[in-house]
This record gives C-alpha cells, sequence and structure tokens, in this order.
C-alpha cells in the first residue's frame, strides 16, 4: 500500500428533514509509514473520516485513495476484502473477548487474513510476551489496550486505525500506548492515523491534520517530530 489521498471527500448524513455534513471537501495526503494525528474536538469530523479511510461508511462525495486504489468505486464485497486484509483497527474501548487469554484474542485476527504476523509475536512487539496467557480481566486497562493493538497488527496491515487509543488511560499509560503506535509507524514502516481531541499528542506525529466543523483547517508535516519523553497531558 502506498500513500493515502483525500480529494475533497464530503459525509452527509440525513436526520429526518435536517442534512448533517459531517466532513465537508475534505482533502489531504499521508505518506507511507508516516504517523499522522487528526485533531479535533467533538464533533470535528474526524471519527467521520477515520471511518471513511477504513471503509466502515461511505463517501457522499469526492475520491478516496489507499495504495493506488479508490475505495470510494469499490463493491461491497470488495470493501469487505479491503477493511480485513488492508486495514487494522484500534479503538477507544478494548473489545477484547473476556473467556480468551490475550494470546487468543490475536490468534482471531489470524484467522481472517491473508499475511499475519505470529501472534506472540505481535505480543512481544507491543511489550506483553510475558502476559500471553493472562485474561483481560487480570490486565491493566493500558495492557488490555495493547493487546488490542497486538491483534490490529498481527493482521500486518499496511494502514493501522486508531480513534482516541488513549482516551479511556491515565497519563502514563498513554504515552506507553502512544509509544507502541509510534514505533509500529517508525520502525515497522506501518502507516498509522491516530484520531484524538488531545493537542498535546501533536508534536510526535509526523503530520498533523486539524478538523474543526467538518473541515480541514490546517495540515503540518513535522519532519523533526518531538521526543515522547518531553511530552506531558
Amino acid at each position: 500500500m502506498g500513500n493515502i489521498i483525500l480529494e475533497n471527500v464530503s459525509k452527509d448524513y440525513q436526520m429526518g428533514e435536517v442534512k448533517i455534513h459531517a466532513a465537508k471537501e475534505v482533502s489531504f495526503a499521508v505518506k507511507k509509514g508516516e504517523l499522522c494525528i487528526i485533531l479535533g474536538s467533538s464533533g470535528a469530523g474526524k471519527t467521520t473520516v477515520l471511518n471513511l479511510l477504513g471503509g466502515m461508511e461511505r463517501a457522499t462525495s469526492g475520491k478516496i485513495f489507499s495504495g493506488g486504489q479508490d475505495i470510494t468505486q469499490l463493491t461491497d464485497l470488495e470493501l469487505t476484502d479491503y477493511r480485513r486484509y488492508q486495514i487494522g483497527f484500534v479503538f477507544q474501548f478494548y473489545n477484547l473477548i473476556p473467556n480468551l487469554t490475550a494470546l487468543e484474542n490475536v490468534e482471531l485476527a489470524k484467522q481472517v487474513c491473508k499475511s499475519p504476523l505470529e501472534p506472540v509475536n505481535a505480543l512481544q512487539i507491543v511489550g506483553l510476551k510475558d502476559r500471553i496467557d493472562n485474561f483481560p480481566a487480570q490486565l491493566s486497562g493500558g495492557q488490555q489496550q495493547r493487546v488490542a493493538i497486538a491483534r490490529a497488527i498481527c493482521k500486518n496491515p499496511d494502514l493501522l486505525l486508531c480513534d482516541e487509543p488513549t482516551g479511556a488511560l491515565d497519563t502514563e499509560t498513554g504515552k506507553t500506548v502512544i509509544g507502541v503506535l509510534s514505533d509500529i509507524s517508525h520502525k515497522m514502516g506501518k502507516t498509522v492515523i491516530i484520531v484524538t481531541h488531545n493537542s498535546l499528542l501533536a508534536p510526535i506525529a509526523n503530520r498533523v491534520i486539524e478538523m474543526k466543523n467538518g473541515s480541514v483547517v490546517a495540515n503540518t508535516v513535522q519532519n523533526k517530530p518531538a521526543d515522547l519523553e518531553g511530552i506531558k497531558w
């Protein structure tokens, strides 16, 4: 997969007689291997853009190129394959299956993709190789989120989409999780897009897209992202 490109992408919802413009003429590009943060307050449109990128919703208008293919032109079946094989998802809430161990939760991802990583290796990447036999209830919130990240990267996707991945975590635990996502981008060459309302995370990214009222209001490239240790929030 190559670059991510959005060209004049809009998403409208009809609520009775009222049309809601969740995304308005959104255009930006993210290079392969970049860590990108989409920043904005609640209602800014950032999660809508993430859902469009992930093929979970269809754009009302515009084009979205992912690895050279315009995903707005894909059939429903092709879009299912796109989500299954090319995208990893990480959400604010971990969505782990409580009666499966960390390893078994990650193994679920291996069953639905073409060229997965070994589940143990995925857990090692997120620093949890010694917790593979623990159930979610035996793990802290940050550890559960890292299991969720391991499950996402076990699919070996080129694009990892993260919706408020630190939203339910305290500061130090959140730093650990962001550090894992940064490593996945910079050391594994994966494109990582993080949606957050937390502007203090912005300095660590290669690219920061700021959104307000459904539109992009700033697109900043940072050639020398800040070190995570210097970030406070």
